[in-house]
């Protein structure tokens, strides 16, 4: 693995650097595309051989048996974070955005409240408004340069109009890994005021040394009614162009209603998508990944020393990866 090695990604449809100067009005030549979580690192060998093995096979037909695609996923989750799943419970969607999507319109009806701790991943309010529903903004409070959260305040916000909470977990962009009582007390928020809670944990491995992410199942078994897991490989193998995520849910009805509405909406996965997902989650992936976190922690070292030597200006401490420092 060579993370120093210099890909030129100019002209090859990549938004992150061929589309910066049309939307921020920033050429590419000259500007240092930071906007995107999307880093510019080949994936692991294994990721890249499994896609050309498709391709050499030349025949490009719908993906079936995904029994060794979902033992990837439960053996990645088992292994990496201490998660123990049924394979049964994984649905397969378009990447997370389009998770969020299907889990708002499953679970709310129009004009729902939509919980979201701001500030946050853009696209969640975006898809939440496009869907019609309301977000409902819980700031998160800035303590000593780092972000909390704020019961107190937000149980005071809530109105009974609110059916969902969108928890980013870590959080993007403050670049926090929530701790077990943080999450504790987000299970407890959701619980007081009967809020489905959807954990998006999109860049649970990509997590600075010393830092360990928690998995929202693991800490608040109790609430596994009104729990919904989303995870990717996407971030952590910059291979988001596979718009492949993964919703897990182990309640039973939840899980009734939420494939009643992807079969009513006719999805099915990306064949390139799950070859790429099963060659990533394996020995050779938890390699590379392990690599990959030393190497962004460089990084934001050097970031945070020129951040600081601009009168005025601190960075935020990093805890986790978040579109920063791609």
């Amino acid at each position: 693995m060579n993370f120093d090695e210099e890909i030129n990604r100019f002209g090859t449809h990549s938004v992150k650097w061929d589309m910066m100067e049309r939307l921020y009005g920033v050429p590419a030549e000259r500007g240092i595309a930071m906007w995107v979580a999307d880093m510019d690192f080949r994936p692991p060998a294994c990721v890249q051989a499994a896609v050309e093995r498709v391709a050499a096979h030349g025949i490009y037909g719908y993906y079936g048996d995904d029994a060794a695609y979902l033992e990837a996923i439960r053996w990645w989750m088992e292994t990496r974070h201490g998660w123990q799943i049924n394979p049964a419970h994984i649905f397969t969607t378009h990447g997370l955005v389009n998770g969020t999507g299907l889990v708002v319109d499953a679970f709310t009806k129009p004009g729902d409240g939509v919980v979201l701790m701001t500030p946050v991943y853009h696209a969640f309010a975006r898809t939440i408004r496009a869907a019609g529903r309301r977000v409902v903004e819980c700031p998160l409070k800035q303590v000593a340069g780092r972000y909390e959260m704020d019961f107190d305040a937000w149980d005071g916000q809530m109105t009974g109009g609110e059916r969902m909470l969108i928890l980013c977990s870590p959080h993007n962009p403050g670049g926090r890994v929530w701790s077990e009582a943080e999450l504790r007390g987000v299970a407890d928020f959701c619980k007081r005021h009967d809020l489905i809670l959807v954990s998006d944990e999109i860049h649970h491995d990509l997590v600075m040394p010393g830092q360990t992410h928690h998995i929202m199942a693991n800490v608040a078994p109790d609430i596994a009614d009104r729990l919904v897991m989303m995870t990717a490989a996407t971030k952590t193998f910059n291979i988001a162009g596979a718009h492949t995520g993964n919703v897990i849910i182990a309640d039973d009805a939840l899980r009734a209603a939420f494939g009643t509405k992807m079969m009513a909406l006719g999805i099915s996965p990306n064949t390139f998508g799950l070859h790429m997902v099963q060659a990533a989650y394996s020995p050779e992936g938890a390699a590379w990944v392990d690599a990959l976190n030393l190497y962004l922690d460089g990084n934001r070292k050097i970031f945070d020393a020129g951040i600081a030597a601009i009168p005025g200006l601190a960075s935020m401490p990093l805890e986790a990866r978040n579109s920063r420092h791609g």
